[in-house]
């Protein structure tokens, strides 16, 4: 692995360069079980130093936990990264299967308030509406983020789990930088109208699992055999049961060309997200999470990696054979609004 930094790429038309891949950083404080956290911090630093700049967190990860934990790495790094996070959904630590989504004025301006505290910076780089509340127009809640932009708390803005109208309906009111929605070759359903409008209107997507959130990778079969008992992936449909057998067959094509590459399974995955940004014409930037910085090593490693047309074309047919959802509750997502 050579020391040589990602190329960087404009986050849609107005916003920040950012590298080519990003950092998902949830799992560094929620969600995926036992955590290290000096292993985190070195991971942070390792991918700073191979060009990965822009950093995603959310203040419903870990209540708020994880912007804590990046801050000291965001004091020391100001003006080298780019700094994501997220408002509209809480998840209450007693019930971790419940979600609650708001999209409301008083309430965002309550969120980004918190962010900045726990961050402990003056501006936030990419404020994100996290999941789209239905009660609420989406003109309304972009125009109270706008008011944020205006009242520099915030640089740009973006969305995250919404439909194509919504993205249109949104930018409409104020330039959105940033689209973040599931995308890799288990999760596709953007790409027959979030992915043209992004191209349209001059947006980034900003996929979120790349990896299947894991599964891609080949590093579990089973969740609830292989992951320990607090990992979130042991509610998610697709990692249990006859389904999770069902797509760990899935993964053999991406193992042969694995092979011929002399790859690991998960820089296939994230190669083929990466070429999504030429099948597309747009600005991709994914947002792998690990927690070990022989991980960013290897992602980043995907970005050199390119696929031919007839791996490709093997790769093709997965998506649709992947049995279950993505999550258990699929109402909070934009794929049944679409």
């Amino acid at each position: 692995m050579t020391d040589s930094k990602i190329p960087a790429v404009q986050l849609g038309d107005g916003g920040p360069e950012v590298g080519v891949q990003g950092l998902g950083c949830m799992g560094m404080s929620f969600a995926y079980g036992p955590t290290d956290a000096g292993e985190s911090r070195a991971t942070l630093e390792r991918a700073l130093e191979l060009g990965v700049t822009l950093y995603d967190t959310a203040d419903a990860y870990g209540a708020g936990e994880n912007e804590k934990f990046l801050s000291p790495f965001f004091q020391a790094h100001r003006d080298e990264v780019v700094i994501a996070t997220k408002f509209a959904l809480s998840i209450p630590p007693d019930d971790p299967t419940t979600r609650v989504i708001r999209n409301d004025r008083p309430y965002i301006r309550q969120s980004v308030e918190a962010s900045l505290k726990r961050l402990d910076v003056d501006v936030i780089d990419l404020y994100y509406m996290h999941r789209r509340d239905v009660n609420v127009p989406i003109e309304e809640t972009v125009g109270a983020m706008a008011e944020l932009v205006r009242e520099g708390k915030v640089k740009h803005l973006g969305l995250s789990e919404v439909t194509a109208d919504e993205l249109r309906g949104a930018q409409a009111v104020h330039p959105i930088a940033a689209v973040q929605s599931e995308w890799s070759l288990f999760s596709r359903d953007i790409e027959a109208y979030v992915v043209p409008a992004a191209r349209d209107l001059g947006v980034a997507l900003v996929p979120y699992s790349p990896l299947g959130r894991g599964f891609l990778t080949g590093s579990f079969v089973n969740a609830d055999k292989d992951l320990t008992s607090g990992d979130f992936r042991r509610q998610q449909p697709r990692f249990t049961g006859d389904n999770a057998t069902a797509n760990a067959a899935l993964l053999d094509p991406i193992r042969t060309i694995a092979e011929s590459h002399g790859a690991t399974l998960g820089q296939i995955a994230l190669a083929w997200v990466q070429q999504r940004a030429a099948v597309h014409n747009l600005a991709i930037i994914p947002i792998p999470g690990t927690r070990k910085p022989g991980r960013v090593e290897e992602n980043v490693g995907a970005t050199r990696i390119v696929l031919t047309e007839e791996e490709l074309s093997l790769l093709e047919p997965i998506a649709a054979k992947v049995a279950g959802d993505r999550y258990a509750d699929m109402t909070f997502t934009s794929a049944g609004r679409e």
